[in-house]
């Protein structure tokens, strides 16, 4: 597909400098260097300031409030030459925060650090993510995966004893039995099936009422990416697929899942909902969807900007899924 590195958190060409993660001493001059930055998360929320478009806020190495963090920081890679690291501050605790908010499907709460005087805040990814550019977008999802990454997976799988950090936070390493543990990534197959002039679209239980999206699943072990789409629409909705191809894919920090966007094509067109799965599924033709997106539908709210499934439909409507 032509356009496929235009999706949101893809596309920046970011410098990721996979060489020195394991240099000790390349790493350190990195860090000493004046032109080196650091850039902030907090309970899975990326530190950004600015308003309309939003900017990924980067500190100093020596800014106060990187006392606040309990581990070493995470080397994300290389701008224009100069390191960018990644500091985690969950630890710190608000005050007055609203739980209810944070609970929300969308998280519309943002959190003022005293530490800066300005607008930076810390705010929900998803909620913001259509207003960075496409390397504070790329920066701030991987820096969300890593750290989700770290959090839950702080003990050897293999004997159980507390691993510790590794090639500059990408990896982790048991210290009693040697066994060298990977950030991980869940390959989801996200598909666009199509009939003619109309497009399959399901809803979650707990959605925002009216919220429609592509059907999406897990790939299963020894599963490829085709059969995984024809498995999971069929499971879902009872609509066998035909031929699969790839269209594009997106990192999706949520926390740790790497989306493969496909276009499918249905050979049947009776539903058969599987309520485990979803709590509905309709066809929608190319005209209801151009309705929904010019904001004319309270059935069918388009998907959210800055998700694959919105990229895909776009394009679908555009006739770009080349």
């Amino acid at each position: 597909m032509k356009h496929a590195e235009e999706v949101t958190f893809g596309g920046s060409g970011l410098d990721r400098a996979a060489e020195v993660r394991g240099d000790i001493p390349a790493l350190a001059g990195l860090m000493q260097d004046a032109r080196a930055r650091c850039i902030l998360i907090w309970r899975g929320k990326p530190l950004v300031s600015g308003t309309g478009a939003l900017d990924l806020v980067r500190v100093p190495m020596d800014h106060p409030i990187l006392a606040e963090a309990q581990d070493a920081p995470i080397f994300m890679g290389r701008e224009d030459g100069a390191a960018v690291f990644a500091h985690d501050i969950s630890g710190w605790e608000p005050p007055e925060l609203d739980a209810e908010a944070m609970a929300q499907f969308l998280d519309p709460s943002e959190q003022q650090h005293p530490a800066f005087g300005g607008d930076e805040r810390f705010a929900e990814l998803r909620a913001i993510m259509v207003r960075l550019s496409a390397r504070d977008a790329e920066l701030a999802a991987t820096m969300r995966s890593i750290f989700a990454w770290h959090a839950s997976h702080g003990f050897c799988s293999k004997c159980g004893t507390k691993s510790e950090l590794f090639q500059a936070g990408w990896q982790r390493i048991c210290p009693d039995c040697g066994t060298p543990h990977f950030p991980r990534t869940d390959p989801v197959v996200i598909m666009l099936i199509t009939r003619g002039n109309k497009t399959l679209l399901g809803r979650s239980p707990g959605w925002p009422e009216g919220m429609y999206s592509c059907l999406a699943g897990f790939l299963e072990p020894g599963e490829t990416i085709e059969a995984a789409v024809r498995r999971e629409v069929f499971e879902e909705a009872g609509i066998t697929v035909g031929p699969v191809r790839y269209l594009a894919s997106q990192p999706w920090a949520f926390p740790s899942s790497l989306m493969i966007g496909c276009h499918g094509e249905a050979t049947n067109d009776e539903i058969t909902l599987d309520p485990n799965e979803l709590e509905d599924a309709r066809w929608v033709t190319r005209e209801d969807m151009i309705e929904a997106y010019a904001g004319l539908r309270s059935d069918i709210l388009p998907g959210r900007k800055g998700a694959i499934a919105h990229f895909l439909m776009r394009n679908w409507l555009a006739d770009r899924l080349d």
